[in-house]
């Protein structure tokens, strides 16, 4: 499935690329005639120019889209490739500092050894520096206890001053040969030593969960300034994980609790720490390429295993009832937090509806079976009488007061709130799915309305799928049957593409939505829901033409032709006009 997936990706963008080249073929000519051009686009009229305006939004859109693709399939790659590098770097910087301390020993030796044979120094002079080698030998034999008092008491900015301090006391020795390489070599390996235990204390207390913000930066700042960068990054995620996995203890999921609940709180929890730790990974770390592309591998992988949790925890649940606008606001909830991350440059989304889509599809689709077993369940009980819509419902005192009959206001109804479901969806690009699933049930009524219809022939009882072979009670009476006819065309030409204007991607987030911005969405989502009105209307027709039918064979093998002629020439012309 993914190859092919792969391959019709693949083919795709070879006929966009095609098309491209077949447009701008006219510009390469050499007879291109640019006046000429803009004069013929000037002649064009408003319509034109609306359908242009509709197809460059439509190109937009498409480009974005297929970009944005391009990079989440190569990112992963990126990232790899920049950890990768990042490792090496380190792995040098440590042969580098490696080859660094061995050619000072081997230089320390060789002074050593040049001093041993070389003359003594004038008396006064040999005085002056034994003097001073002597405090600064009494300074080399504190030094160790003084770092490890410094540590024992944790007082971490004196200890990092206390390093500074040896290693520029140890790099002028060095230089002045005041002190003998062996005294050197266990001066660096003691600094060395405590340097690494101090580390250790500092990372094992940052990741503790009662750190608190500031004393966790100042840890994460300090492991920094003791050299080891890649484990201090490391450490400071780390560290963000533990603290939020210790606050989500607290939140015990339920069966019997609300899924939008849980998946609040636990979106909050998540996505804050992320925040938070990319705030924090800004300001002691900046915009180094390795530490970033950490950052966003680990907000990727806890972005992950919160979607886990929340499908394990509140969507399957509710898409396996077909609760569908459970399963809807918790998604929207969770792309809501996350979408907040994209001011950070960090956008999660697509890894979230990676794994909300199918579930949610899943809910979609037990909605739309829902919808059809009801439908057909009244469909075989209705008695075929056009009667207003029942008194209570929501739609009952509207001005829209269409006369159906039951099967079609229950069909109705369940259409007008699975819309309401359906529209915070949009953003997880299901609008397209909903409205050909509800072409697929209204197709399916349509059949159940022919099946109702006296004399149906069998091979097309055969064919009908959704519905199956219920039982359907026969519409007798002429009046039963225009009131099949009714049902199907004030379903598909007015009740259902009103309810399908539910799915108007507007911004719902906003009290003040601007008018401009409310005609161009109607304006882009009207050829998708024009085609569907048709599709609609187009199956509308299968009953026009059994009705039809019916009666011209009723018209063909009375046996009172002269006595009934006039009057079937005007029952069907008057369902002509009807139709």
């Amino acid at each position: 499935m993914a190859a092919k997936t792969a391959r019709s990706k693949s083919t795709s963008t070879k006929e966009n690329g095609v098309r491209v080249e077949e447009g701008l073929s006219l510009f390469k000519s050499d007879k291109f005639d640019a006046d000429a051009y803009v004069q013929s686009k000037c002649s064009i009229n408003e319509k034109d120019i609306k359908q242009l305006c509709s197809y460059l939004l439509d190109l937009k859109k498409a480009s974005a889209e297929e970009m944005r693709r391009s990079v989440y399939a190569n990112y992963p790659a990126f990232i790899r490739t920049s950890k990768e590098i990042s490792d090496l770097e380190g792995e040098l910087s440590s042969i580098r500092n490696l080859l660094s301390t061995q050619a000072t020993l081997i230089h320390g030796l060789a002074n050593g050894v040049n001093i041993d044979h070389d003359g003594s120094p004038a008396n006064g002079a040999l005085n002056f520096e034994d003097n001073d080698l002597s405090d600064l030998e009494k300074w080399a034999a504190e030094y160790p206890d003084q770092l490890d008092a410094l540590l024992a008491e944790r007082r971490v900015d004196e200890a990092l001053a206390a390093f500074d301090e040896g290693e520029l006391l140890i790099s002028q020795a060095n230089e002045n040969h005041t002190l003998s390489s062996s005294l050197l070599s266990s001066l660096q390996f003691a600094i060395a030593e405590r340097k690494q235990k101090l580390a250790d204390q500092l990372a094992k207390a940052a990741c503790q969960p009662s750190t608190r913000g500031g004393e966790l930066r100042s840890a994460i700042t300090a492991l920094k300034r003791l050299g080891d960068g890649p484990r201090a990054h490391t450490v400071l995620l780390d560290a963000h994980f533990q603290r939020y996995q210790y606050n989500m203890q607290s939140l015990r999921p339920s069966s019997t609790s609300y899924g939008g609940a849980y998946t609040a709180a636990l979106s909050q929890l998540v996505f804050s720490a992320i925040s938070q730790a990319s705030s924090d990974s800004l300001g002691i770390f900046g915009k180094e390429p390795a530490y970033s592309s950490e950052l966003v591998t680990w907000a990727t992988k806890q972005t992950e295993a919160f979607s886990l949790l929340v499908k394990r925890h509140a969507l399957a649940s509710s898409a396996a009832a077909g609760g569908l606008r459970a399963a809807a606001e918790c998604a929207q909830i969770a792309l809501g937090h996350c979408s907040l991350l994209e001011a950070r440059g960090l956008s999660l989304c697509p890894v979230l509806l990676k794994h909300f889509k199918p579930i949610v599809e899943q809910a979609l689709e037990a909605n739309l079976k829902r919808i059809e077993e009801n439908t057909a369940a009244m469909a075989a009980a209705d008695d075929w009488v056009l009667t207003n819509p029942p008194a209570g419902s929501r739609h009952a005192s509207t001005a829209f007061q269409n006369k159906l009959t039951s099967s079609a206001h229950r069909f109705n109804l369940m259409v007008q709130d699975f819309f309401e479901d359906v529209g915070p969806l949009l953003s997880m690009q299901l609008g397209s799915k909903a409205l050909e699933g509800l072409f697929r049930v209204f197709n399916s009524y349509v059949d159940v309305l022919v099946r109702a219809l006296p004399g149906s022939m069998e091979e097309e009882e055969a064919n009908f799928e959704g519905f199956g072979n219920k039982i359907v009670q026969m519409a007798e009476t002429e009046a039963q049957q225009l009131a099949l006819l009714a049902n199907a065309s004030l379903l598909a030409d007015e009740l259902l593409p009103r309810a399908a204007m539910k799915l108007a991607p507007l911004d719902q987030t906003s009290h003040r939505t601007d008018d401009l911005r409310r005609h161009s969405d109607r304006q882009n989502r009207n050829p998708e829901q024009r085609e569907w009105k048709r599709r609609l209307l187009s199956t509308v027709d299968k009953l026009k033409d059994a009705f039809c039918r019916q009666h011209a064979l009723d018209l063909i093998f009375t046996e009172s032709l002269t006595h009934v002629f006039f009057w079937y020439v005007v029952k069907l012309m008057l369902c002509l006009k009807f139709l």
